[in-house]
Parts: structure tokens; C-alpha cells; sequence
């Protein structure tokens, strides 16, 4: 017999700070995050404007014995840190953080499992570049020859030992499972702003088959960097926002006149239980993960820096519109039993088109009687950490009964339900949530509203 899947704890780290109460307070106060940048200088950018978390460190969200740890942590892997955290705390677990004062932890490590979406981290810009800069021929230009080889290292040995071990993409699941413990299954899947639905997908499978009883699931990724903001740009992705002073005038989701979207940061962790030891214990049942679904599709084109006219994404929507068909077919739904959809929405016209396509494909006319919710004129592109937030923010719709509101400064198409709006009680019942990446992956997922 299959098991089933229930959601029993979220913890987001996003542009409101730490934790689901203060994205759902945020969220329902209609307010932006999108604003100008003060960590970056974006000043060599025609986008000045991004969503950033502020005042955050991982120090405060790890046990004492493992601060020094942090120093070595990406701000990917501290985001991932501080929302495993939120969501251990918001499922009233005891794991391995709890060593002090609870010894005997809720799962056993060996059961419990951990799958988290990373993205390409990038290297921090004066970290890389004190390390370049005594590699410089007398010309005063980097040179290789300089920089040294593994047998003959030379400006490379000025990075810090543990350098590349603070940029694998792994290290998200690595410090998360070494702090709680979780010593099952394991994964790290980098597939862009997929990431997080399918590792959120992987570790359903893996309760279902009885391998673990939990897992901590999600995705992370700040691509607030130099590094970052540079490949949203050449890949075309972000608008232009001089004579702005507000992102939801920028970002505009399905919106055939939207600049682009913007650079945000965030990432949210789920704890996924097998749902008879999830009510054996009494814990809080956001949801069931009954449905999820994966495709490919060939990979967005980058529009030339001629700037001619952009395609118009067709080439993206079979891959996105098989995997919806999947979810639906592994959930046992049809389109109609769809009451709210958490899309990708980036704002970005080529995108969206693509997005807007394969919803057409799937749900036909009555698309546009469905409500669709987008983070991005909250809170930015959050890339590979999207999933994580979209599941978050997908759990409590369902559990509150209520629509999330939506921001939007244009006219978006008629043919999708994405105008502004307050939050809304609702009758929830099925909630898809899908994204697709820059490279051609694409996830939908399906959570269901728990019952008694």
C-alpha cells in the first residue's frame, strides 16, 4: 500500500523575515518588498531595484557549539539553515539541534531524510577578488600562469582553505541534515527555479516507499550578487527600472507590456511526514501532497544582445503542460477540481507567454475562472528558491481557506486571472503550484486541503 504524504511544518526565510507568519503577514498587508538595493551596489545595472532580506545571519539560527560553522556557509546554505529551523519549530519536532535538552530525537536519524534545491551559487565578489588580484602579470592584467596550477598553485593559494566547500550546492542539505540529523535518503537537485518542486517531489517518493517516515524538503538560493544579477541580465530577464520607485510598476506578471521581473532572494523548507505517524503524534496537517509531475521542454532562448524582438516562448509550454497533466493524473484530479494556481509569473513577457500557454493547454476556457498567484511583484525572481516559497505560501492558502492576495501595476491579459486583489476567504481544495527554469525543467506539484 502506498503511503500517503501529509505537510507538517514550514519554515521561509523571504524579504519579511524568518518564518511563515511573517510571509503570510506580509503578504496580506498588500506591501511590496521590491526596493532599491543596499547590500549591492547596482549602479552598473539598469535594475537598481531587487528583494532583499535584511538584518539576517545564519548565527542566529543554528545551535551554539555550530556558529562557527556559518563562516563557511554560503548565504544559499544560511537561508536553507535558518528556514530548517522555522519548519522544525513550526512542526513541533525534536531533532538532533535539540541534543541539550531533549536527547531522544522524534524520528530516528536513519529515518529521517532530506532533499533540498540549490542554485549556482556564486562566488562572493571581493572574497574571489582579493585572490585574483595577486595573480596580475606586470602588464597589471589576470594572468593563469599566475594564478598556478594544482602543482604549482600561485594566486589560487590565497583563497580560503575551505573555499569550494562553501560553494557546492550541496551544502544546503549537508549543514541542514548534520544539525538535525537526518542520516536517510539524500539529494540535492539543481534544475534552476525547478529545484525546489522537485526535491519536494523526490522525497514524497521516498516516504511513499516506505524509505524514510520524514523528510525535510525545499529549495534556497539568493542570486543577489554581481555574479548573480549579471546572468538575469544577459539572459534578458530583468527590467529596466530607471524612473521607478516601485517593483510591482516593473514586475507585472502575465503582462504583455511588464519591463521583466527583478533579483530576489529567499527559500523555504517543508517537513514532509508519511501522515499516520504525522497523526499518531498530533502534529498540525497543513495539507496532503497527493499529485506532482515533471517534463522537459526545450530550453528558453537567450534574446540577442542586438535586441531584437524576443521569442514569444512556444517552445516551452508542451514540457510545463505535460508535467501539470502528471501532477493531475497522479492526484486522481481533473482541471475543474483546481482552485487556486501558485504560477511561476516572472513578469518577464517570453516567459510568461510560455507559462500562459501550457495553462491554455491544459485547463482550456476555464483558465481564466481560476484565481493564479505570483511572488514575483512581492518579492522578486527567487529562482531556485522559488519552489520552496510557492509551497509555503500554497500550504497556508490551504489551511487558512483563503486566497493570497496579488500585487499588480499593469493590465495583465485577459486571459489570465492574476488582476490585484486583497486577500479572500475561499473554499480551497486543490492547489497546483509549477515552474519551469532557464534550462528546460518544469515541475508541478498538487497539494489538497487535509481532511479529518
Amino acid at each position: 500500500m502506498i503511503k500517503q504524504v501529509a505537510v507538517t511544518g514550514l519554515g521561509v526565510v523571504t524579504p519579511y523575515g524568518v518564518g511563515i507568519d511573517a510571509l503570510w503577514s506580509g503578504l496580506t498587508s498588500g506591501l511590496s518588498t521590491l526596493g532599491p538595493c543596499t547590500r549591492l551596489d547596482l549602479s552598473g545595472f539598469p535594475c537598481r531595484l531587487a528583494g532583499e532580506i535584511k538584518d539576517f545571519s545564519a548565527k542566529d539560527h543554528v545551535p551554539k557549539h555550530y556558529r562557527k560553522a556559518v563562516k563557511v556557509m554560503a548565504r544559499d546554505t544560511e537561508m536553507a539553515v535558518a528556514a530548517a529551523k522555522a519548519a522544525v519549530e513550526d512542526a513541533r519536532l525534536f531533532t538532533r539541534a535539540h541534543a541539550d535538552t531533549q536527547p531522544t530525537p522524534t524520528y530516528p536519524a536513519d529515518r529521517t531524510g532530506c532533499h533540498i534545491g540549490a542554485g549556482l551559487i556564486a562566488a562572493e565578489t571581493l572574497e574571489l577578488t582579493q585572490a585574483l588580484a595577486t595573480a596580475t602579470a606586470p602588464s597589471g592584467e589576470f594572468s593563469l600562469k599566475d594564478w598556478g596550477t594544482i602543482d604549482a598553485p600561485g594566486g589560487m593559494n590565497n583563497l580560503q582553505p575551505l573555499w569550494l566547500l562553501k560553494y557546492l550546492p550541496n551544502m544546503l542539505a549537508c549543514h541542514v541534515s548534520i544539525i538535525h540529523g537526518a542520516e536517510g535518503a539524500s539529494n540535492t537537485i539543481t534544475c534552476g527555479e525547478a529545484s525546489g518542486l522537485l526535491c519536494l517531489g523526490e522525497s514524497r517518493r521516498v516516504i511513499e516507499r516506505g524509505e524514510c517516515d520524514l523528510c525535510f524538503s525545499g529549495s534556497a538560493e539568493s542570486k543577489l550578487c554581481h555574479m548573480g544579477v549579471l546572468r538575469a541580465a544577459l539572459a534578458g530577464r530583468l527590467a529596466d527600472t530607471s524612473g521607478l520607485a516601485s517593483g510591482p510598476d516593473a514586475v507585472r506578471p502575465f503582462d504583455p507590456a511588464s519591463r521583466g521581473t527583478l533579483v530576489g532572494e529567499g527559500g523555504g523548507i517543508t517537513i514532509l511526514e508519511e501522515l499516520t505517524h504525522a497523526k499518531s503524534r498530533n502534529a498540525t496537517i497543513y495539507a496532503h501532497l497527493t499529485g506532482f509531475g515533471a517534463a522537459h521542454s526545450v530550453p528558453a532562448p537567450i534574446p540577442p544582445a542586438s535586441g531584437a524582438a524576443a521569442p514569444d516562448g512556444s517552445h516551452a509550454n508542451l514540457g510545463l503542460a505535460r508535467a501539470i497533466r502528471s501532477a493531475l493524473a497522479d492526484a486522481k484530479l481533473q482541471p475543474a477540481d483546481i482552485d487556486l494556481i501558485v504560477t511561476q509569473g516572472t513578469g518577464v513577457p517570453m516567459l510568461d507567454s510560455a507559462e500562459l500557454a501550457a495553462l491554455q493547454q491544459v485547463f482550456a476556457g476555464s483558465l481564466q475562472k481560476i484565481p493564479l498567484f505570483s511572488l514575483a511583484p512581492f518579492m522578486g525572481d527567487l529562482a531556485a528558491g522559488q519552489g520552496g516559497v510557492q509551497v509555503a505560501v500554497a500550504a497556508l492558502a490551504l489551511h487558512r481557506q483563503t486566497l493570497p492576495p496579488q500585487l499588480h501595476g499593469g493590465a495583465p491579459t485577459p486571459s489570465a486571472n492574476v488582476r490585484a486583489r486583497p486577500a479572500t476567504p475561499a473554499r480551497l481544495r486543490n492547489v497546483l503550484i509549477q515552474s519551469g527554469s532557464l534550462t528546460g525543467q518544469n515541475a508541478a506539484m498538487i497539494l489538497s486541503a487535509a481532511t479529518a
